[in-house]
């Protein structure tokens, strides 16, 4: 028992020591504590302070460089504004010089103003006086003459315009004259060497294709029983068909080459193969169509080669393609367009013009000529019409639409085109022509100089290339002979539509006939 009060009173002894020591380290750290808080404190109030000195400092400075620089914008201002009211009292004086100025010249204005004035009071008051003079003037020559002066004036005037009809007229001629003796010459060495310098052949077609079979066995294979090879073949192809006792051949007729030609190479097949029956036909020439427009494809591209024409739209190839199966007068027109191109190329080349242009130009002139629509428009215009939606450029456009003179001429390629155009046309051999068209043509040339008055016969002669106009001596002039011939000209110009060109001559001869008895 007493062992364990001991050990309780050990216990106890040792707790409360231990109590002890912790209160005293915890005094003592508390105080260290406190101690080493009021140093920092110290040190933070020092710290603080210091940086305060620092920012009062660099406040100064900063105050000082402000006041620097407003003092500096002050004194700029002030000499401009400075400045600107020296200006403005240069100015002022100025404007006060040029008040005197203009107030000085006021007062010279006024004086001049004033002596105008009285020059214009003494030049009427002159006026007057003369006018006077001329009416006493006037009616001392009424009375003289017996004529009033409106009689007088007029017949002067007729006079005065008689006179000046008659110079005009000599100097016309002298003009044309001078004109065609220096630009006659050079013309026509153009024109005669891109006649010289292009060769092209001569071609003439029909409206019939003739096709040669071997033997009269042939001719009922194509007709077939009761002719239905024959009217399926025409229905097929879009040509009549003529077997007649011809031996050997066969007549194929249509306005169309093109489709003469289907029908000619289909039929040429159709022999070969010996297979004749409507299906047969029909199919044989779906084929020869097709062929037909790749070569008409080909025909175009070839002949831009050959010209040395590039980037020509491809429905243009085609239309220059199927210029092969077409003909004007009897004339192929591919051929005719091809001889324009080369002529046209020849005279820009002398003039000094675009040759690729002319090329292309004389190349699609008459490109309107193979349209598959029927129009009612010019070739020329529906040929420009082509040109311009395939944005061919203005002067080709121009020289397809103007060769016909349907349109104004804008551009030099157009007179050439049209030139050649009639060269191509008039060669000898070139064109047929019907006779009665030919008849009709050269009677409305005589009747364009029987229109005028003091034309007695007239007689067009050399193929409608010349006319002959024979006039009464009494009634026409020897200058009235010249303009008459001038008036002729112009009017067969404007009026009428004719290959190359018309010569006119008016004849004016005096006859004195007597009679030995």
């Amino acid at each position: 028992m007493s062992t364990i009060i001991a050990i309780i009173a050990i216990s106890a002894a040792l707790i409360g020591g231990l109590i002890i020591g912790f209160l005293l380290a915890n005094s003592r750290l508390n105080k260290s504590a406190q101690q080493e808080k009021e140093n920092l404190t110290k040190e933070a109030e020092l710290k603080n302070e210091a940086v305060k000195q620092e920012k009062i400092m660099q406040a100064k400075e900063k105050f000082h460089q402000l006041k620097t620089q407003h003092d500096k914008q002050v004194a700029d201002r002030n000499n401009e504004i400075a400045r600107k009211e020296n200006a403005i009292k240069q100015k002022e004086t100025d404007i006060h010089k040029k008040q005197e100025d203009l107030n000085r010249k006021n007062q010279e204005a006024d004086k001049l103003k004033a002596q105008i004035n009285q020059h214009l009071e003494a030049v009427t008051k002159k006026q007057e006086e003369i006018e006077k003079a001329h009416t006493r003037q006037v009616q001392q020559l009424e009375t003289l003459s017996g004529l009033k002066a409106s009689e007088a004036k007029e017949q002067l005037i007729e006079t005065i315009k008689g006179e000046a009809r008659t110079e005009a007229m000599s100097y016309v001629k002298d003009i044309v004259d001078e004109a065609k003796l220096n630009a006659n010459k050079e013309a026509k060495k153009i024109v005669i060497q891109a006649i010289q310098r292009v060769g092209a052949e001569q071609a003439v077609e029909n409206s019939v294709t003739v096709f040669h079979i071997e033997g009269d066995e042939m001719k009922g294979r194509i007709i077939g029983r009761e002719g239905r090879n024959v009217r399926a073949f025409e229905a097929a192809t879009g040509v009549e068909v003529i077997i007649d006792d011809t031996p050997e051949a066969i007549i194929f007729s249509c306005f169309d080459p093109v489709r003469r030609e289907i029908a000619r190479l289909a039929m040429h097949q159709l022999a070969l193969d010996g297979r004749i029956h409507p299906a047969r036909i029909e199919e044989v020439v779906e084929k020869v169509k097709k062929q037909i427009d790749e070569e008409i494809i080909e025909t175009g591209k070839r002949t831009c080669i050959d010209l040395g024409i590039h980037n020509l739209h491809g429905e243009l190839l085609r239309h220059v393609g199927k210029m092969k199966y077409r003909s004007s007068y009897g004339q192929n027109l591919l051929q005719h367009s091809r001889e324009v191109a080369n002529l046209c190329a020849v005279m820009a080349a002398e003039m000094g013009l675009d040759v690729k242009l002319a090329k292309r130009a004389g190349l699609l002139h008459d490109i309107g000529k193979v349209s598959d629509e029927e129009l009612e428009l010019p070739h020329a215009i529906y040929g420009m019409k082509l040109a311009e939606k395939f944005k061919e450029k203005p002067e080709v456009c121009n020289a397809i639409g103007a060769h016909h003179d349907e349109i104004e001429m804008t551009g030099m390629l157009s007179p050439i085109v049209q030139i050649c155009d009639a060269i191509s046309g008039a060669r000898p051999g070139a064109r047929r022509e019907v006779a009665e068209q030919y008849i009709k043509r050269l009677k409305d040339l005589e009747n364009v100089a029987l229109s005028y008055p003091g034309v007695e016969k007239t007689y067009a002669i050399q193929a409608g290339r010349e006319l002959r106009v024979l006039v009464s001596s009494d009634k026409v002039s020897d200058q009235a002979a010249e303009k008459l011939s001038f008036e002729i000209s112009q009017k067969i110009q404007t009026e009428m539509t004719y290959p190359g060109q018309v010569k006119v001559t008016v004849i004016r001869e005096t006859r004195a006939t007597s009679y030995a008895k």
